[in-house]
């Protein structure tokens, strides 16, 4: 039971503490499931990293900057980006409710918008509350389709009735909300037109619509002919069954198995929860196939970095400057710095985190947090406990046990295959 209750806190949030698997494999399964899918009152935790006040864009206040204006906005750019990959950091690994933000997460990975190309924080921020505070599926994907970092991060502000840009079309239907297979070449060049005319104002950090460049003729989509604004497609394709059964699989696919379909029965489940994703996951944890993926899900650089500085009672806020870009700029070398997913498609999943550059590369990271800590004489058993590691394998125990400086100790448990794995 305990192993269980073990496996259902790491894959729900970022990785327990010792002290949050005592308390829930005191409760017990079932209510713990419940805490995490339907938390009580407000995030204590989460109070103590409030959203940053990031002042206006430099390029809304100065829009045809000189050059030397250009080099001092984007430098502003720069120390607003640093300022809001913190407070996130920081959010994620002091939050008592870890499943919803593991959840955000998810979304974040799911409508994969990049800071690189969108350059505004602003942006960024508003895309984050957007996904933050969306009461369900249905209502998030029709505030996405309108909203101005995806909406620039995919040429959307480009998309006007004299020259159709499908991008955002495209990747509405294949990997927001169908999937591949679900939709033709007519259906996309049809969506493109009925999400023509939408620009940005970088200044009100929204999007308008320009009624002179919407297309507001018919279109066919997936059979169905209408005058579709931004809307009424999402509308459209929401109801089709396969939204249901994509999100119900891509949520399989971060939470369960990134390997293995996910079972017929399963799908079912979550698909009669949908759109509300918390009812959904609640379905995927309680559902006896999500039991037998223990041991078959890496977590991700994200999730093993905020994990590791959640058991070991670090916060991003604490850190040094130097101390922090360093580690974001691991997290970038592992291949996922926040705010900047390598495309549209977000980041991969299983063994390709699971590489010898990775490895040299976490050994250092967890050797910098492990240099935080005033550390007395541990075991390995010790560090197991701190990690909410299971047990140790014979093969890892045999090389912990060998090693005296307890900080090399928990740095070697940091990087371990049980830890990496879950």
């Amino acid at each position: 039971m305990t192993e269980d209750v073990a496996l259902l806190l790491r894959r729900a949030g970022f990785g327990p503490t010792a002290a949050e698997l005592a308390a829930a494999a005191k409760v017990g399964y079932a209510a713990t499931v419940m805490a995490l899918t339907a938390p009580r009152g407000p995030d204590i935790g989460a109070t103590s990293a409030p959203a940053p006040q990031l002042g206006p864009d430099p390029y809304a206040v100065t829009p045809n900057p000189t050059p030397a204006r250009r080099a001092a906005a984007d430098k502003v750019r720069e120390e607003q980006t640093e300022q809001l990959t913190r407070w996130w950091l920081d959010r994620l690994t002091v939050a008592n409710h870890q499943a919803v933000e593991k959840l955000l997460f998810f979304w974040h990975g799911h409508w994969a918008t990049s800071i690189r190309k969108v350059k505004s924080p602003q942006l960024m921020l508003t895309q984050h509350q957007t996904l933050r505070h969306a009461p369900n599926f249905a209502e998030m994907a029709r505030r996405m389709v309108v909203d101005p970092a995806l909406v620039h991060w995919l040429d959307g502000q480009l998309n006007t009735r004299e020259a159709p840009n499908e991008n955002l079309a495209r990747e509405l239907c294949e990997l927001f909300l169908l999937g591949i297979g679900r939709y033709t070449e007519a259906d996309v060049k049809a969506a493109g037109r009925a999400l023509t005319g939408w620009r940005l104002d970088l200044r009100a950090e929204r999007t308008v619509l320009d009624r002179d460049a919407h297309d507001a003729g018919s279109k066919v989509i997936l059979g169905v002919r209408d005058r579709f604004t931004a809307r009424g497609l999402v509308d459209l394709l929401l109801r089709q069954p396969a939204c249901a059964e994509f999100i119900a699989t891509r949520l399989w696919f971060r939470y369960a198995s990134s390997t293995e379909p996910i079972p017929g029965a399963t799908r079912d489940r979550m698909v009669a929860a949908f759109p509300a994703p918390m009812a959904m996951l609640r379905a995927l944890f309680t559902d006896d196939a999500f039991r037998a993926t223990h041991g078959t899900m890496v977590k991700q650089p994200v999730e093993w970095m905020v994990g590791a500085m959640r058991q070991l009672g670090l916060r991003p806020a604490d850190f040094p400057r130097e101390m922090f870009i360093q580690l974001c700029d691991g997290l970038g070398g592992l291949g996922q710095r926040p705010f900047a997913p390598p495309s549209v498609g977000g980041w991969p999943a299983g063994a390709a985190w699971l590489t010898s550059a990775a490895a040299r590369l976490k050994l250092s990271l967890a050797g910098k947090l492990a240099s935080q800590l005033e550390l007395g004489r541990l075991t390995p058993e010790d560090v197991a406990a701190m990690l909410c590691v299971d047990r140790w394998t014979n093969r890892t125990y045999a090389v912990l046990r060998k090693v005296d400086n307890p900080r090399m100790l928990l740095t070697m448990g940091l990087v371990s295959p049980e830890y990496a794995v879950t």
